[in-house]
């Protein structure tokens, strides 16, 4: 079996999704892996991976919508403000999505679904550099 690992660094617009989709697969070429595992992993506690809708946009503002609405940004709701009244809901939103995702590789090539895309989900209000490891192993 063999393993092959990358670090992504991507610059977030603050509170939006960035499609990784590519700079993923990317990572899987250069493996040269034909078939085994690709596992995405964000270092942040303020931003997560999703698998998604790519297609339609408006699953993705939906999400932001009832996400605004699930954990409102107000900061009288919560003891942790030191880092701003969006930190905490940040946190929270991190909790309930996902900070790794896991994908099979086949013919050397990620196994998503045709209306699949990767994305990272940036929680904070301002600009992010955010490192996202791409560790893929296999054959």
């Amino acid at each position: 079996m063999n393993h092959h690992q990358q670090l992504l660094t991507i610059r977030t617009r603050g509170k939006d999704f960035h499609r990784i989709t590519g700079d993923v697969e990317n990572v899987v070429n250069q493996s040269g892996i034909s078939t085994g595992l690709c596992t995405i992993f964000v270092r942040h506690t303020s931003a997560s991976l999703i698998i998604q809708e790519n297609t339609d946009p408006d699953v993705l503002v939906d999400l932001t919508s009832f996400f605004s609405k699930l954990v409102p940004e107000d900061s009288k709701l919560y003891e942790h403000s030191a880092e701003g009244a969006d930190d905490m809901p940040a946190h929270i939103r991190s909790v309930l999505t996902k900070t790794s995702e896991q994908i099979p590789i086949y013919n050397g090539k990620l196994v998503l679904g045709t209306w699949q895309g990767i994305y990272l989900w940036e929680h904070r209000k301002r600009s992010h550099q955010r490192e996202i490891v791409v560790h893929i192993n296999g054959d």
